[in-house]
């Protein structure tokens, strides 16, 4: 036999990284071998979060870990934060959903918008997982259409007056804080949409489990109805105004989303790779056939062509030069790259494919998920239209 390739990193991935970029994509890699593979799949199966890996989380620094240290983060790199989303989505999209709504969602907006008082406060408990947040901007009517919701805000002698409701939010059951998005005008006015931090136990606020979802089962996504629900002055996010701020958030997460559909692949490329060296038919291996091989080859290129693309993305947000349809074409491409080749591994595998014990089944329909959230393929394949053309289709 030749010698084997092994590994994900064909094009030397490793020189482009700094030693402290390693360093923090190992630490993330081994807790996540450590701690959530030998969970996940029953947890998958059950349809439950595991709770129980958030203090660990939070100890490493996963939450924010791009924000600055004076808040209690880690004060990371872009390339950095892009690698832990990488790595815990290797292990599952719902477990990177979870750590990207905290940091790019509720920590950023609060960064981005918020008061001083409000990010001393917040930020701190937010990044050592004492607190979970959610981002409430999706509404059961308006999901590619933000600037739609009706949800609204009206302020009062007393404090703001939220009613409306919001869907598919992630960590919503759990959340104990919401960054709430509302109308403070008329239904028809984008630019009178402003952001507010609401704890989840205020009156009037409610949250329930979204049942029956076939994907990303270890995830917590619910309806969050919002009925007379009032919040103090102050909880408005003073900075914040129109729906350019929310997008500016939702840009964050894409990112993030754009290196975990790497993570993703990455594990369901290693599981047909091993899976191809043992399984024997016909009296060999059946990586020895031309057909796994294709498949194999077809994968690497593609999850190395992603691996350069994002880093140089990673890059040029560090540089502070990042535009948001940069960020949708890495997120397009790589979800879309990430669920063929779950879809091919899960084919590679066989009937042993749709086993728990095995992993890229679970990826595949995980994947169908992220394919269609933070901005649905098609709505990217727009944005990159308009920015090449000049001309808005929507």
């Amino acid at each position: 036999m030749a010698n084997a390739f092994t590994g994900v990193d064909f094009y030397d991935m490793d020189s482009l990284l700094s030693e402290e970029e390693r360093a923090v994509r190992d630490t993330v890699r081994a807790w996540v071998e450590e701690h959530l593979m030998p969970v996940i799949g029953e947890a998958y199966i059950e349809g439950e979060f595991p709770k129980q890996l958030i203090p660990g989380m939070a100890e490493l620094g996963f939450f924010g870990a791009n924000l600055p240290e004076e808040y209690g983060c880690a004060g990371l790199n872009n390339v950095a934060y892009g690698l832990i989303m990488q790595e815990l989505e290797r292990g599952d999209s719902g477990i990177r959903s979870f750590a990207s709504v905290q940091g790019a969602l509720v920590m950023y907006p609060i960064y981005a918008f918020g008061s001083e008082e409000q990010k001393k406060h917040w930020l701190p408990r937010l990044a050592a997982g004492t607190d979970i947040g959610c981002f409430g901007l999706t509404e059961p009517d308006y999901g590619s259409n933000p600037g739609g919701m009706i949800t609204t805000a009206r302020e009062t002698k007393d404090g703001w007056l939220l009613n409306g409701a919001k869907m598919w939010i992630t960590n919503g059951s759990q959340a104990t804080v919401s960054i709430i998005w509302a109308k403070t005008g008329s239904v028809d006015d984008t630019k009178s949409i402003r952001g507010f931090i609401v704890p989840a136990d205020t009156k009037g606020y409610t949250a329930k489990d979204q049942k029956g979802k076939l994907s990303l089962r270890a995830s917590d996504t619910s309806e969050i109805v919002l009925q007379d629900c009032l919040v103090p002055r102050d909880a408005i996010l003073p900075k914040s105004g129109g729906i350019k701020s929310p997008l500016m958030c939702l840009t964050q997460a894409r990112y993030g989303i754009a290196w975990g559909g790497i993570g993703a692949a990455m594990a369901c490329y290693d599981e047909a790779l091993s899976y191809s060296r043992e399984r024997v038919m016909f009296g060999k291996p059946i990586g020895q056939t031309q057909l796994q091989q294709s498949r194999l080859a077809d994968m690497l290129t593609e999850i190395t062509k992603a691996q350069l693309l994002t880093l140089q993305l990673g890059r040029l947000k560090d540089a502070g030069t990042m535009i948001p349809d940069q960020v949708s074409l890495a997120k397009r491409n790589n979800i879309n790259m990430a669920c063929e080749a779950a879809r091919e591994a899960r084919r590679l595998l066989g009937a042993n494919g749709i086993l728990a014990e095995y992993h890229s089944m679970r990826h595949m329909a995980n994947l169908e998920s992220v394919y269609t959230y933070e901005g649905t393929h098609d709505m990217h394949t727009l944005i990159l239209g308009q920015a090449v053309t000049g001309l808005s289709a929507f």
